[in-house]
């Protein structure tokens, strides 16, 4: 039975057995005539053998002479890995577990690039009978050289976002369920940094040589910095060198029940 086809049949089926129990014509209370049906289709899906999905789907961007690139990453769940390394020709390179739908655009000199699980996949986790057939790890490699805006969207995920090598001038990062680590860049000049983290853990990290500047308002989380390098001056945290450094990154932070460090 396809995901599509589970909760569709479930309200059928539920409401036969309200209008049967209604007239008077079903044995016992209906509830329990759902509940017994349920567990009855969600065992058939467990048995159903699912449609084979690849393991890892290898795809790279080439650049053809673009100046700069926006990169978009939706990953709703499993592993995603972004750092440098892509081959000069490329903007990007990697290794995508599940597939991936991909939808690039030339807007003149610059690639608009989204990455995105294929939306039948997104069924995994709204029916039992596709839990753990396919690993949705991802595993992305960036030219270092090229200037970028980077986004990246997770819900139920474990990412690992070394952007140190890479030139990325403008990051957006929202964050589900997840646990989240980033190396800011090294050499990127003037950095802006928005993270909006729900239910998560996220723990953001400053090169050193690299000076930040940091707003954070959080709900019922936590946010931890580092006041030996970025000390608090009112309602935000401050390098001293900030105003003068080459490489500098401001970092705004919203936050809701999880944490948020700054290091």
């Amino acid at each position: 039975m396809r995901a599509r086809y589970f909760w569709p049949v479930i309200f059928i089926i539920a409401g036969i057995l309200f209008l049967l129990d209604n007239l008077g014509w079903l044995p016992g209370n209906a509830w329990g005539w759902i509940w017994a049906v349920a567990l009855i289709l969600i065992g058939v899906g467990l048995l159903w053998p699912g449609r084979p999905r690849p393991e890892a789907e290898e795809v790279s961007v080439p650049l053809e002479g673009a100046a700069g690139a926006r990169l978009t990453l939706k990953h709703g769940a499993g592993q995603l890995s972004v750092r440098g390394g892509a081959a000069p020709d490329l903007l990007f390179s990697g290794s995508f577990g599940g597939g991936v739908d991909k939808d690039v655009r030339r807007m003149g000199d610059m690639l608009d690039v989204t990455l995105q699980l294929p939306h039948q996949d997104w069924g995994l986790w709204a029916w039992p009978g596709g839990w753990g057939r396919a690993r949705l790890d991802w595993n992305v490699s960036v030219n270092p050289n090229v200037p970028l805006q980077m986004a990246v969207e997770g819900g139920a995920s474990e990412a690992w976002l070394d952007l140190s090598s890479l030139r990325v001038t403008d990051l957006s990062l929202k964050t589900g369920a997840s646990s989240t680590r980033v190396a800011l860049p090294v050499q990127a000049g003037h950095t802006q940094a928005r993270i909006e983290a729900g239910a998560a853990s996220v723990r953001i990290e400053v090169p050193a040589g690299v000076a930040a500047r940091i707003h954070g308002v959080m709900g019922l989380g936590a946010l931890n910095v580092d006041e030996r390098r970025f000390p608090r001056r009112g309602s935000e945290y401050q390098s001293d060198d900030f105003a003068t450094a080459v490489n500098r990154v401001e970092i705004e932070i919203s936050g809701g029940v999880g944490s948020v460090e700054v290091r």
